[in-house]
C-alpha cells in the first residue's frame, strides 16, 4: 500500500496488494455454483495431484465439474486428463476442453499450436490469462470450479483472490520440514485476502511397503497435523507415494483412479460449502 493511499481504489492505478477490485463475473453462458483454490507456497507439493482428485471425486458424486489451470506457466491437468489438442471457441466464447468422463477444463495448453512450446510471458500476461479462462470459457453449468493454482503468492494467485469469486483455499504440503512456513505462507495470503481456508492435504506422507505393508515415512515423522491445529485447520487427508496414481497421470487416464485418500476431504468441503 502506498504512504499516500486515500483508500479510493477506483481512482487509483497501482496495484498493490490491498487494493479492492470488483469481482468478474462469468460469461452469459456460464454458472459456478462453488469455487475452490488449490495452492501451496512452494512448488512440487502437488497442487495438480490434489486438483485431479478432488475433481474425480466429485464427478464420481454426479457433480458438473471444471477445473481452470491456473498454473500458465507450469500447465499439467491437460497430460493427466489425456485431453489435447487446441480448444475450439466462437464469437461466444472459449469452448473448454472435456475429459472422458465428462470433466471440463482449460489451460493454456489447449491454446498452444504445440503443448512443449514454452509460455515466455510477463506476470500481468499471464495473470490476464486466467482472468480470461474465468471470463471467456463457455464453462456452463458448474458445481465444482477445481483452480489449480501456481505456487507462491505472487501475481496469478493476487489476481484470482482479487478477481475471482473464490469460496474457500485447501492448502497443498508435503511433510518436510518446511511444512511450517510453507502452511503459513499460504494461510497468512488467505487470510490478508480474505478467503476461507477449507483445510489442508498432505501430499506425499508416506510410502506402503509391498513386501510387508509397513507404512515408511520417508521425509521423516510428519508435522502438518500440529501445524494444522495450531491454525485451527482440519487435516483433509494424507496421500501417500503411490507408483500407481503416478503411472496414471503419465498415461493420461486418471480418471481410472482407485484412491480413496480424498473421499473425507471432499465430504468435508460438501458440509461446508452450501447445497
Amino acid at each position: 500500500m502506498s504512504e499516500n493511499c486515500n483508500g479510493n481504489c477506483s481512482s487509483c492505478s497501482q496495484n498493490c496488494d490491498q487494493r479492492e477490485i470488483p469481482k468478474e463475473s462469468t460469461n452469459a453462458f456460464s454458472h459456478v455454483k462453488h469455487t475452490i483454490a488449490v495452492v501451496s507456497g512452494k512448488g512440487g507439493v502437488g497442487k495438480s495431484l490434489v486438483t485431479s482428485m478432488l475433481a474425480v471425486l466429485s464427478r464420481r458424486k454426479g457433480y458438473n465439474v471444471g477445473i481452470l489451470d491456473a498454473d500458465i506457466t507450469g500447465p499439467s491437468i491437460p497430460k493427466i486428463f489425456g485431453v489435447h489438442g487446441q480448444a475450439t471457441g466462437s464469437d461466444l466464447g472459449i469452448n473448454p476442453g472435456r475429459t472422458a468422463n465428462d470433466i471440463e477444463l482449460m489451460s493454456v495448453n489447449l491454446l498452444l499450436d504445440q503443448e512443449e512450446s514454452p509460455v515466455v510471458w510477463r506476470g500481468p500476461v499471464i495473470a490476464g490469462a486466467v482472468k480470461q479462462f474465468w471470463t471467456d470459457v463457455l464453462w456452463g453449468d458448474i458445481d465444482y470450479m477445481f483452480i489449480d493454482m501456481p505456487p507462491g503468492t505472487g501475481d496469478v494467485p493476487l489476481t484470482v483472490f482479487q478477481s475471482i469469486p473464490v469460496d474457500g483455499i485447501i492448502i497443498v504440503t508435503s511433510p518436510q520440514d518446511l511444512v511450517s512456513m510453507i502452511v503459513k505462507k499460504a494461510y497468512n495470503m488467505a487470510k490478508l485476502m480474505e478467503i476461507p481456508v477449507l483445510g489442508i492435504v498432505e501430499n506425499m506422507s508416506y510410502v506402503v511397503c509391498p513386501d510387508c505393508g509397513k507404512k515408511i515415512e520417508l521425509y521423516g515423522k510428519s508435522q502438518t497435523a500440529k501445524i494444522a491445529s495450531e491454525l485451527g485447520l482440519p487435516l483433509l487427508g494424507q496421500i501417500p507415494i503411490d507408483p500407481a496414481l503416478a503411472e496414471l497421470c503419465d498415461a493420461g487416464e486418471f480418471e481410472k483412479m482407485n484412491s480413496h485418500d480424498l473421499d473425507a476431504a471432499m465430504a468435508d468441503i460438501e458440509g461446508k460449502l452450501p447445497a
